[in-house]
């Protein structure tokens, strides 16, 4: 039964990294704690473990397509590997519950900022022939780039659900090159995050199997209809999933605390 439950939900992030670059990312730690019943300390290497893998995976069709702006994702995992050992470093010292609650309260605020719409569209990074302005765009990709990098070795998410909304509101990528340029990112401070969590890892490894295989599977099925797939709608959802996920994992972190 476990196996199976594994099989569905590692297909369905697989869908949610195929299409949004991050989604997969993001639910991955929930799933594998409440879902499939891991430690905290098992769930983040082996959630990095299939994020990387998956999106790994998803990047190629975005590869192939050009819908990756290489600079960028240059200068997001190199200073992102360096406050990705910082960040699973802090947290090897933080209770499970606090790691959970920062979690939620990351995801809220990512999700809050996909839904300020098109309007709130960064230009740091653009010009009016639609290049890059690297003395604009370089200043705010490093701090960003080693931010998300530290929440990856803490929470053990890819962070795509920050790349994305940093690519699109503060930087003004477009939506499409933001996903597959937050895949590359996604699975470099995967790779890693796992190198710092490798004494998480536990010995169920026909679960990990399992789950990462459908997660790729899924991935490689989404990643070609993610152009086809209306942007704004596509920012939209993610962001609602983020809420939802957020909310679930807050209320149970709540209870641990109280209780």
């Amino acid at each position: 039964m476990t196996l199976a439950l594994g099989l569905v939900l590692g297909a369905v992030i697989g869908v949610l990294l195929g299409l949004l670059g991050g989604g997969g990312s993001i639910l991955a730690v929930p799933v594998l704690v409440y879902a499939l019943h891991l430690p905290l300390a098992e769930a983040i290497p082996v959630s990095l473990l299939v994020v990387g893998s998956a999106s790994l995976t998803g990047a190629v069709p975005k590869i192939l397509a050009r819908l990756i702006e290489w600079r960028l994702a240059a200068i997001f995992a190199g200073t992102g590997i360096v406050g990705t050992f910082l960040g699973s470093g802090a947290g090897r010292h933080l209770p499970e519950s606090v790691v959970l609650v920062g979690f939620g309260l990351v995801m809220i605020a990512a999700a809050v900022r996909m839904l300020r719409g098109d309007a709130s569209l960064g230009t740091a990074c653009r010009t009016g022939t639609s290049g890059i302005d690297w003395r604009r765009c370089a200043p705010r990709s490093i701090p960003t780039g080693f931010a998300v990098g530290v929440l990856t070795g803490l929470f053990g998410v890819g962070g795509g659900f920050l790349i994305i909304p940093a690519l699109v509101l503060l930087l003004g990528i477009e939506m499409t090159v933001a996903v597959g340029t937050s895949l590359v990112v996604i699975v470099a401070n995967s790779a890693a995050g796992l190198v710092s969590h490798t004494d998480g890892l536990g010995g169920n490894w026909a679960l990990t199997a399992t789950f990462a295989g459908a997660a790729i599977a899924g991935s490689l099925v989404a990643g070609r209809w993610a152009d086809r797939v209306n942007a704004d709608r596509l920012k939209n959802w993610f962001a609602y999933l983020v809420l939802a996920v957020a909310g679930y994992v807050l209320i149970d972190a709540a209870h641990t605390i109280v209780t």
